[in-house]
């Protein structure tokens, strides 16, 4: 029978100790670079646009003039925006992975899908905002309006919805499946009363980093040429519209002082309504979850 020498394992466990000391604290840097970095911006952000958030601000039109411009406009036509946006983009990316997984015939062709899904999720935002220049605005002549760009908007984040919501049902066990089979519950059944319900956590997850990314970007907006500047609110999804990014945009080309404060209040009040968004997304994640 061998001894243990104490030294040799002290040597050993102080050294495998010392290593586990230095990575905690390398992984605890990255963490707090980022934190720093994110409460630098946001803390500027709000020191520089907090004074410009008046009743004034959030009830008036775009303007030339610093002194009367506002953000109705962009609000009102963001959320038209999103209106259109999410539901748009849930139905058919869930819809899609809930195929792919549940009913696809698993094979070559099913897989090649599933990659270009994938690669889909890491294309540049201006890529579909010609993509909906050419389909929506100039194919189905639907101009710039709430339409075109939602369903642009869309399109962008089909593919992060999908590839999250694959993930979510494939984490669901197998022995779920089964036992809903063997109690002679039909493939409908068992994915909408069993399997969607338990993936519902990891599907909302999704949706949130995608309606994130939807809600602030610009580029597709540019490409298809929303309006920086429009006195009138939308009736309809036919008709165009201001949008938050493109009036921050707008407004950051100023060379007026006056108006870099007011893309600071601008920033605020878009991140406001996706803190709204999220914290609804994350209500409902938690209000369904389950865990098997």
């Amino acid at each position: 029978m061998q001894l243990i020498n104490k030294d040799e394992v002290a040597k050993s466990l102080g050294g495998r100790l010392l290593l586990n000391k230095a990575m905690r604290f390398l992984f605890l840097l990255c963490t707090l670079v980022g934190l720093v970095v994110l409460v630098t911006l946001i803390v500027d952000t709000v020191l520089d646009g907090w004074d410009h958030l008046t009743l004034d601000f959030l009830t008036s039109f775009s303007s030339s003039r610093p002194e009367n411009a506002g953000i109705y406009g962009a609000i009102i036509g963001s959320l038209w925006l999103m209106a259109v946006t999410a539901p748009v983009a849930i139905i058919l990316s869930v819809g899609t992975a809930l195929y792919l997984e549940e009913y696809a015939v698993k094979n070559k062709i099913t897989n090649f899908i599933k990659i270009n899904i994938s690669n889909l999720a890491g294309v540049p935002s201006v890529v579909f905002g010609l993509l909906g220049l050419t389909i929506f605005v100039r194919q189905l002549a639907l101009g710039n309006s709430v339409l075109a760009a939602g369903l642009t908007l869309a399109l962008m984040i089909m593919p992060v919805i999908v590839v999250a919501s694959q993930e979510a049902i494939r984490a669901v066990p197998n022995s779920v499946r089964e036992a809903s089979t063997g109690m002679g519950a039909t493939k409908w059944q068992t994915v909408s009363r069993i399997i969607l319900p338990a993936a519902i956590p990891g599907i909302i997850t999704g949706i949130i980093l995608a309606l994130s990314r939807a809600i602030g970007e610009t580029a597709p907006l540019v490409v298809i040429g929303v309006p920086v500047s429009l006195l009138v609110t939308p009736d309809s999804v036919f008709d165009s519209f201001q949008a938050l990014p493109m009036q921050i945009y707008n407004w950051v080309k100023m060379p007026q002082e006056e108006f870099q404060y007011l893309t600071a209040a601008g920033i605020i009040i878009l991140l406001l309504i996706l803190f709204l968004m999220n914290s609804a997304a994350i209500y409902i994640r938690n209000k369904y979850s389950k865990r098997f």
